[in-house]
């Protein structure tokens, strides 16, 4: 179902800056020379194909640094590692050490400085900061428990600090005290009571703090039984925005709204201001240059809950009436923030299969595509002086860094060059066809390097999870790596999908597996209908809620000849009470002993014996946002039946898998399904024969 981005930081070392470790690493940015014969892509390249993120423009507009993520598999665990590159262009220089983890970086005001978050030693994640011109990183905080996120004062003097309250055992320590043998119990007394990642709750809450850089002295900003996070400096220091649910019951509803606190030590907190009034979220607070107005999302249509679209807004600092800029766009925005003459808001939107980046004026003028065309855009930043840097993907570039400046696009990062020199990647198509009640559905189709028109080959139909995802015009290692072992991948965008309206997303409302199982299926009868797909050797899969339809999949069609389903639930009622949606449970289906009915209507569970398709079952042991009891009772039930199939149960994993092996050994299992079953790739004869 949901996705929960959520990234496990392990720690920082000395760091030093060094050019020559830079080419040492690969990151040589000079012209690459190709393999003089390219491979295809295969499962060990997901070791060697980094993630580059979190991009972030000096004060002065002469550096970006970034974020670069590696799949370490010796050390077992995903490496981040900070970098900085010339906003002119050249070589990337390492700003941290490759042997711990180091993320979030933040520039000082006067650009001396680079902080960051990285864990010591023994601990937990610790502001940094690193003299830019070089030298030793120091340890700014020594918290008991850790930061989980931070800003900068716009005078350099201070910072905001994100703090979960410490818990007992945090203290024990902290006082030098020795760790308890065993944790203590949980004593729970919340309506939300489990969260992915996290395990069970109790009320230990996200507070901010504000931390005088030179003293180190830290003082509470918020306080009481709610969480807030995602705070903003206003231009003037003098006050902060954040994100907060401060209803007389946080875990009954989505209802977050944007909060002003003062940032003055000896105000504690007590000057604090509701801005918005929305009852649907609102998030993501961003100051205009002026301190006037904040911009954020907000999510009006309360009724849609999880599948409400976030639009863009502005509202009065001060408290007021909210603008609500993208109305009539109909499309979710993310990450507002000002331009640098205040006069628009820049967004990312999802949108038909891109992620375009808007310039969106605040007096209700059309918006502009500042970064559109055929790629994804992900998390930007705008320079002082307007420029803008952004994590770029497009259908054969994994994520880079670009920089927008005066209109021109430049490239400034060019991490996987050396990986994808040596590597055949699929062409991808994006397709429009026809649903069975003659909607429109938009999708892609990755074909394998070498396709030969006119040949019909293997075909794995993947489902995106979510449901309030989409397919985008980014990369995505899984189909390069079915199509790099000889498959058609056919990704569908089917209703419940992002990307083209609130209609179309809730078009699955109380209807799970049903309009969405029709567009899929027509995007498999359009891959046929092309030409490229076998239909006697087609294999179905996906996960989160794209295991959740290929449930659905299974059960109403013979047509497959092999599924996977990863991180699934098939019968619904289970879940209410055991995973972390009781919120969205009841909205959308009632309480299951209210309305029993609907929840044994959607649920593919008491459809199993019609399944004929041998189905590989996967995920993870800790996964509480669809837990892994649902993966054993379809086991349960298909094992009974005498369908082929396997469960395999990764230790520890939660939802989205951090474990680099047991991301080898997956994409290892679902090749080996495939083969088994779809026989060696070899592509049929020509189309219609």
């Amino acid at each position: 179902m949901g996705h929960h981005l959520l990234r496990l930081w392990v720690g920082t070392c000395t760091l030093l800056i060094s050019l020559t470790a830079s080419l040492a690493l690969g990151q040589d940015q000079s012209a690459v020379k190709p393999a003089a014969t390219p491979r295809n892509l295969a499962v060990d390249d997901f070791f060697r194909i980094r993630t580059v993120d979190e991009p972030q423009i000096s004060p002065d507009g002469r550096w970006v640094a970034y974020t670069v993520t590696t799949p370490d598999l010796e050390e077992d665990a995903a490496m981040d590692r900070i970098w900085m590159v010339p906003a002119a262009g050249g070589e990337p220089v390492p700003m941290t050490g490759a042997k711990r983890s180091a993320s979030h970086p933040r520039w000082s005001p006067d650009g001396r400085y680079l902080s960051f978050l990285a864990a010591p030693e023994e601990g937990e994640d610790q502001v940094w900061t690193l003299y830019r011109e070089g030298g030793e990183a120091v340890q700014l905080t020594d918290t008991a428990q850790g930061v989980r996120d931070y800003e900068w004062s716009p005078d350099g003097q201070r910072m905001v600090l994100v703090l979960q309250d410490p818990t007992p055992e945090e203290l024990a320590v902290k006082r030098g005290e020795k760790k308890p043998k065993n944790p203590l119990p949980w004593v729970i007394n919340r309506r939300q009571f489990k969260l992915d990642y996290v395990g069970y709750l109790d009320r230990q809450r996200t507070h901010l703090y504000v931390l005088d850089v030179a003293t180190r002295a830290m003082t509470q900003i918020t306080s009481g039984d709610y969480d807030d996070s995602e705070p903003a400096w206003s231009p003037d220091g003098r006050r902060i925005a954040f994100t907060s649910n401060r209803s007389s019951d946080p875990d009954s509803n989505y209802n977050t709204d944007i909060w002003v606190v003062a940032a003055d030590a000896a105000d504690q907190g007590k000057t604090l201001l509701q801005v918005t009034t929305n009852p649907g979220p609102d998030a993501a607070p961003a100051f205009s240059p002026n301190g006037a107005l904040i911009a954020h999302t907000t999510a009006t249509d309360v009724a849609a809950i999880v599948y409400a679209f976030n639009h863009l807004a502005v509202t009065p600092a001060a408290g007021g009436m909210t603008t609500v800029l993208t109305r009539a766009l109909d499309r979710n925005t993310f990450y507002p923030e000002f331009s640098a003459d205040g006069r628009s808001v820049l967004a990312a939107v999802e949108d038909s299969g891109e992620q375009y980046l808007a310039r969106v004026p605040v007096d209700g003028s059309p918006l502009e595509r500042a970064i559109g065309g055929p790629r994804s855009v992900g998390e930007f930043d705008v320079g002082r002086s307007g420029q803008i840097a952004a994590v770029v993907s497009e259908p054969q570039l994994p994520a880079e860094v670009f920089l927008l400046d005066q209109g021109r696009l430049a490239r400034l990062t060019r991490t996987n060059d050396q990986v994808l020199a040596s590597i055949r990647l699929g062409e991808v198509e994006n397709v429009h066809f026809a649903s069975k009640d003659g909607t429109e559905i938009e999708g892609f189709i990755v074909k394998p390097p070498g396709f030969a028109a006119g040949v019909r080959y293997p075909a794995v139909l993947r489902i995106h999870g979510g449901p309030m995802m989409q397919y985008d015009f980014g990369f995505h290692f899984e189909a390069q790596l079915f199509a790099g072992a000889g498959y058609v991948v056919i990704m569908a965008n089917p209703r419940g999908s992002a990307g083209y309206g609130q209609d179309f997303c809730t078009a699955i409302w109380q209807a799970w597996g049903e309009k969405d199982f029709e567009d899929v299926m027509a995007a498999v009868d359009d891959a046929i209908a092309r030409g490229y797909a076998d239909p006697d050797r087609l294999a179905v899969g996906g996960w989160s809620y794209g295991g959740m339809l290929t449930d659905h999949v299974i059960t109403k069609t013979d047509r497959f000849k092999a599924a996977y389903t990863g991180a699934s639930t098939a019968l619904y009622i289970v879940n209410y009470g055991h995973d972390e949606y009781q919120l969205w449970w009841e909205y959308e289906l009632g309480l299951p002993w209210e309305n029993p009915d609907l929840y044994q209507k959607l649920s593919p569970y008491f459809q199993v014996g019609k399944v004929v398709t041998p189905t590989l079952i996967v995920g993870g042991e800790q996964d509480w946002n669809v837990p892994i009891v649902n993966s054993e009772q379809l086991y349960q039930a298909l094992k009974r039946l005498g369908v082929p199939t396997e469960l395999v149960v990764y230790p520890g994993e939660f939802h989205e898998f951090e474990t680099p092996s047991y991301n080898r050994d997956l994409y290892r299992r679902f090749l080996a399904w495939f083969d088994t079953y779809l026989g060696p790739t070899r592509p049929a004869g020509p189309s219609g024969s």
